[in-house]
């Protein structure tokens, strides 16, 4: 079965007066790390600003920086409530996976866990689907970029060599920070294949590169200008193929 074409709500129409609805963290919101100001910026050629040129209709981005599943859920539901979107892209995990680094820096022995369980983030995420089509609305969802492990590792721990011992104290390996986030972003495409629920796979579309790190900030997680680009033309072969009345003639 195609992840990409599997679906059991209804296809919006361009008569419909679409709207759409992006609901995610940092990485929708377009922000990526400004080398040379050393800070992070919202980066205006992101990708669901290119999007908004391509489509039929008006593009809401209620993206945050920091949004986890959990923080972002009660926005989701209210806003779909009140807009009534024709579609809502839906880009969680990053930072549900993530762990707070300086605590686990202080103290390596002590039990540390994400900000989102794992069990929980599926069971929000399959929540959050329920209620989007119980509205006749139509969710899409969104793959994680791959993070480059080596470059996370060095920004949580601000190159800091004993910050590195004691988080690889409990890490056991740097390899496993891609691990992890791999878990989630496998529920992801589990939750769309038993819901019914279309996905876009961003992650794919980075790993047909071999060097696909050049498509990523220096924090290694956030893409940067090239990478929002190819999340763009991803979404877009998506759309081209599925949805291709709802896109502008040329």
């Amino acid at each position: 079965m195609n992840r990409e074409s599997t679906n059991k709500a209804e296809t919006p129409s361009a008569e419909e007066g679409i709207r759409y609805l992006v609901s995610g963290d940092s990485i929708s919101k377009g922000v990526v790390y400004d080398e040379a100001r050393s800070k992070y910026v919202i980066l205006k050629e992101n990708y669901v600003s290119l999007l908004q040129s391509s489509l039929q209709g008006a593009v809401r981005n209620t993206s945050r920086f920091g949004n986890t599943l959990l923080k972002g859920i009660g926005h989701l539901k209210r806003d779909a409530l009140n807009d009534r979107p024709s579609i809502v892209l839906i880009e969680y995990g990053g930072n549900d996976c993530d762990f707070d680094w300086d605590e686990i820096a202080r103290d390596p022995h002590a039990e540390h866990r994400p900000k989102t369980g794992f069990d929980e983030f599926k069971t929000m995420l399959i929540e959050s689907i329920d209620y989007l089509k119980s509205l006749r609305i139509t969710p899409v969802l969104m793959t994680l970029p791959p993070l480059n492990a080596e470059s996370y590792f060095k920004w949580v721990s601000r190159n800091d060599p004993e910050a590195q011992r004691s988080i690889l104290q409990w890490l056991g390996s740097v390899t496993k920070i891609y691990w992890w986030q791999e878990r989630y972003n496998s529920t992801i495409l589990n939750v769309s294949q038993s819901t019914g629920t279309r996905v876009i796979d961003v992650r794919g579309a980075f790993l047909e590169h071999p060097d696909f790190t050049r498509f990523l900030c220096s924090d290694g997680i956030h893409p940067n200008k090239e990478g929002h680009r190819l999340i763009c033309d991803k979404v877009m072969e998506f759309l081209n193929r599925d949805y291709g009345h709802l896109l502008q003639e040329r």
